[in-house]
């Protein structure tokens, strides 16, 4: 079978706090299976940030501090093909090669993807949509500015800090935005040509309409002439 690949992205900030406030509250990702070229990291490749059952009422700086956090840059990871660093091994290449190609293909397949929306902008999101995949949702998507994550009193310090953690996310999310833009003003210009283009269609169709009208309404008076001619004849 076909299948298309989509997938939402969503601001980094925002994305973080609240996965801390997801994992704040008990969750946990124990039964995730994190394999990469046929077999799952060991221990010393993805240590847990945490003992115990879970990680409950974590602080966000306890959150910011674990270095092997999956919550850092999870967007970039997710969509990488991590094959190409080595996977979890850390020990693989140097950390900015493994940045920047964890980077690159991330990006790469993100524009390769059958379609890709973001959170902040949920009516485009919609409209893309529809437009890729020729179909129609029965009600408008609803933009939500107020979320668990928009709710978190942070001050700028601990900001900037959870954009230094996430400097490749960030990044991806500058180039997906851009992208994702580019392709709204695309399909908007593109329906644009394409209502004017049916536009002037309707225009000739009627311009025909109204001429062939007015040629049979003229060939009728031409008929009731002859024939009012040929009574005359006849009565002289």
């Amino acid at each position: 079978r076909n299948f298309y690949y989509i997938t939402m992205l969503r601001d980094p900030v925002s994305r973080y706090l609240s996965e801390w406030k997801h994992v704040q509250r008990g969750a946990t990702w124990k039964t995730s299976l994190h394999m990469c070229d046929g077999r799952s990291p060991t221990p010393d490749e993805l240590p847990t940030c945490y003992l115990g059952d879970d990680w409950s009422g974590v602080s966000l700086q306890e959150f910011m501090h674990c270095g092997y956090n999956l919550a850092n840059n999870r967007q970039v990871r997710m969509l990488a093909d991590l094959s190409l660093v080595g996977c979890y091994n850390l020990t693989f290449m140097n950390e900015s090669e493994r940045n920047m190609i964890l980077l690159q293909s991330a990006k790469n397949n993100l524009k390769n993807m059958a379609f890709f929306g973001l959170t902040e902008f949920q009516r485009k999101t919609q409209y893309l949509f529809e437009r890729t995949f020729n179909l129609k949702f029965i009600s408008p998507f609803t933009q939500f500015n107020i979320t668990r994550a928009s709710n978190v009193d942070i001050d700028e310090g601990s900001r900037k800090s959870i954009e230094v953690l996430n400097f490749l996310d960030m990044q991806l999310y500058e180039y997906a935005k851009d992208l994702f833009l580019q392709r709204f003003q695309y399909s908007k210009q593109e329906e644009h040509q394409k209502n004017r283009q049916k536009r002037r269609e309707e225009r000739r169709l009627l311009r025909e309409q109204r001429a062939h009208q007015w040629q049979k309404e003229e060939a009728a008076a031409e008929i009731a002439v002859t024939e009012d001619y040929n009574s005359q004849v006849e009565r002289w």
